[in-house]
């Protein structure tokens, strides 16, 4: 069963950067150390955050987030406080290499995923977007977590330089007990803009070809699968995430953006300072989320444009969606 999942609005996500270090370099990491800081935020300030994104009647999503989050000493106890607040999800995206023994501090009913990022079916592929002997070690980290009870999901970012071994993913997920799989669409941020974005960004047809029908395959292996929806067609309504759900993207020099989209710029249109969260001065991003295009979303036509095809007399040939809505398929 495929559904687009819609933007809840009886919900906060926060997708909570407690370090911007890493021990991998990433040919599309997004994080941009200028933009972001390069603190490894203490757990008192973790704790202090944490509250203010905390809404009454609402449920709370929590992912912690890198760099590489298992390299703070204290992601256990972040993890555990997040649990104590009533967070209804908590969520560690990492790169398999489970620093500070991590496995063994927290227990599987206190955090609902691991969710490991692999970019490549074969080591070669991987190894060559994310580092030598990742791939290695993210499957190695991932068979540890199952052993150890934990449930487990994979994000696989498509690129021009992995589509092809997409197709041999769910096989691979299947053998490996994941649970979920989360197929991302390549942002061009971060170390990603040193490249030529045709260089990495699928082309529409080629996405609209290969992703549904990947994901299709993973949910009939039983494994839930969900992807960005990306390409909206004209007659389909355009829905901006920034300006009907509570989406935070937080950083460890205190920046909160609503959308991912804006992160390599000073953008941000809040900032944790203290045990406060307060509006920044405009212009920021919520000022653009306002702006109605006929190409859908406003921050691809101004940061990616290269993604957008136009007829002859200028008018866009379908539109962007929102970077945050997803459809989710499920095996039934």
């Amino acid at each position: 069963m495929t559904q687009t999942v819609s933007f809840k609005k009886n919900a906060t996500n926060v997708f909570f950067h407690i370090l911007t270090r890493c021990n991998l370099n990433c040919r599309h990491c997004y994080i941009n150390p200028a933009q972001h800081g390069k603190e490894t935020l203490p757990y008192e300030t973790i704790e202090k955050w944490l509250t203010l994104f905390m809404r009454a009647g609402k449920e709370t999503n929590v992912v912690f987030l890198g760099g590489e989050p298992s390299l703070h000493p204290d992601l256990s106890l972040c993890i555990k406080k997040a649990r104590a607040l009533g967070c209804r999800s908590v969520t560690v995206d990492t790169n398999g290499y489970l620093f500070n023994d991590i496995l063994s501090k927290v227990a599987p009913q206190e955090i609902d995923y691991f969710s490991f990022s692999l970019d490549g079916a074969a080591a070669k592929t991987n190894d060559r977007i994310r580092g030598k002997g990742s791939f290695r070690q993210c499957l190695a980290g991932i068979q540890q977590a199952v052993f150890r009870g934990f449930k487990t999901s994979l994000i696989y970012t498509v690129s021009r330089t992995n589509i092809d071994e997409l197709e041999s993913m769910p096989r691979l997920l299947k053998e490996l007990g994941i649970d979920r799989f989360f197929i991302q669409v390549i942002g061009i941020r971060g170390n990603a803009t040193d490249r030529p974005p045709e260089k990495l960004q699928v082309a529409r047809d080629e996405w609209l070809r290969v992703v549904p029908a990947v994901a299709r395959n993973a949910a009939d292996l039983g494994i839930t699968t969900t992807y960005p929806k990306v390409y909206l067609s004209l007659a389909e309504p355009f829905e901006c995430a920034g300006r009907v759900a509570d989406n935070y993207f937080i950083f460890p020099n205190g920046r909160v953006y609503r959308c991912p989209l804006c992160e390599d710029y000073p953008l941000h249109s809040l900032v944790c300072t203290g045990d406060r969260l307060r509006p920044t001065d405009k212009i920021n991003e919520c000022d653009l989320f306002r702006l109605d295009i006929p190409e859908g979303c406003v921050m691809n036509k101004i940061i990616q444009p290269d993604n957008l095809c136009y007829n002859p007399d200028g008018s866009p040939q379908y539109k962007i969606a929102c970077c945050l809505l997803k459809e989710e398929i499920q095996h039934t």
